[in-house]
Protein backbone atom coordinates (compact mmCIF):
# COMPACT_ATOMS: atom_id res chain seq x y z
CA UNK A 1 0.00 0.00 0.00
CA UNK A 2 1.56 3.48 -1.33
CA UNK A 3 -0.24 5.91 0.79
CA UNK A 4 1.25 9.87 0.35
CA UNK A 5 -0.29 13.10 2.73
CA UNK A 6 -0.31 16.80 1.00
CA UNK A 7 -1.33 19.48 2.96
CA UNK A 8 -1.20 23.24 2.80
CA UNK A 9 0.30 25.48 5.29
CA UNK A 10 0.00 28.99 6.09
CA UNK A 11 1.34 31.01 8.48
CA UNK A 12 2.64 27.52 10.44
CA UNK A 13 -0.96 26.33 10.30
CA UNK A 14 -2.17 23.54 8.39
CA UNK A 15 -4.83 24.88 6.21
CA UNK A 16 -6.14 21.17 4.65
CA UNK A 17 -4.59 18.25 4.29
CA UNK A 18 -5.67 14.91 2.35
CA UNK A 19 -3.75 11.35 1.90
CA UNK A 20 -4.08 9.71 -0.96
CA UNK A 21 -3.63 5.92 -1.44
CA UNK A 22 -2.47 3.82 -4.51
CA UNK A 23 -2.84 -0.23 -4.50
CA UNK A 24 -1.67 -0.54 -8.15
CA UNK A 25 1.41 -2.06 -9.73
CA UNK A 26 2.94 1.28 -11.16
CA UNK A 27 6.60 2.32 -10.37
CA UNK A 28 7.25 4.14 -7.10
CA UNK A 29 7.65 7.53 -9.57
CA UNK A 30 4.33 7.37 -11.33
CA UNK A 31 2.68 6.71 -7.82
CA UNK A 32 4.21 9.96 -6.08
CA UNK A 33 2.98 11.49 -9.81
CA UNK A 34 -0.54 10.07 -9.96
CA UNK A 35 -0.70 11.19 -6.45
CA UNK A 36 0.26 14.59 -6.38
CA UNK A 37 -2.24 15.14 -9.05
CA UNK A 38 -4.92 13.63 -7.36
CA UNK A 39 -3.76 15.90 -4.57
CA UNK A 40 -4.04 18.91 -6.27
CA UNK A 41 -7.32 18.05 -8.06
CA UNK A 42 -8.72 17.66 -4.25
CA UNK A 43 -7.52 21.09 -3.35
CA UNK A 44 -7.95 22.60 -6.44
CA UNK A 45 -4.58 23.49 -7.54
CA UNK A 46 -2.64 23.37 -10.52
CA UNK A 47 -0.23 20.87 -10.53
CA UNK A 48 3.04 22.52 -9.23
CA UNK A 49 6.34 22.35 -11.00
CA UNK A 50 9.25 20.06 -9.56
CA UNK A 51 12.62 22.12 -9.01
CA UNK A 52 15.95 20.65 -8.69
CA UNK A 53 15.71 21.59 -4.66
CA UNK A 54 12.62 19.21 -4.27
CA UNK A 55 13.76 16.50 -6.43
CA UNK A 56 17.10 16.87 -3.87
CA UNK A 57 14.48 16.94 -0.59
CA UNK A 58 12.37 13.80 -1.84
CA UNK A 59 15.07 11.56 -2.93
CA UNK A 60 16.92 12.73 0.79
CA UNK A 61 13.72 12.38 2.56
CA UNK A 62 10.65 11.35 0.47
CA UNK A 63 9.11 14.78 1.45
CA UNK A 64 9.07 18.12 -0.37
CA UNK A 65 7.54 21.57 0.18
CA UNK A 66 6.54 23.57 -2.95
CA UNK A 67 6.56 26.98 -2.76
CA UNK A 68 5.51 30.22 -4.93
CA UNK A 69 7.91 29.64 -6.98
CA UNK A 70 6.54 25.90 -8.06
CA UNK A 71 3.78 27.60 -9.10
CA UNK A 72 2.54 29.05 -12.14
CA UNK A 73 -0.60 30.68 -10.71
CA UNK A 74 -0.45 33.17 -7.56
CA UNK A 75 -1.15 31.10 -4.16
CA UNK A 76 -2.69 31.99 -0.91
CA UNK A 77 -0.51 29.70 0.97
CA UNK A 78 3.05 29.48 1.99
CA UNK A 79 3.65 25.80 0.78
CA UNK A 80 1.99 22.76 -0.12
CA UNK A 81 4.39 19.88 1.30
CA UNK A 82 4.12 16.01 0.13
CA UNK A 83 5.22 13.14 2.10
CA UNK A 84 5.87 9.40 1.22
CA UNK A 85 3.91 8.20 5.05
CA UNK A 86 3.79 3.97 3.57
CA UNK A 87 5.39 2.08 1.23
Amino acid sequence: MFRLWAKIVKDNHMIKDTVIENDTDDTRTHKIFEALEKACYNFDLAVPVWLDQNIKDFKRTSKTRFTKDSFIETIEFDYLEIQIIEE
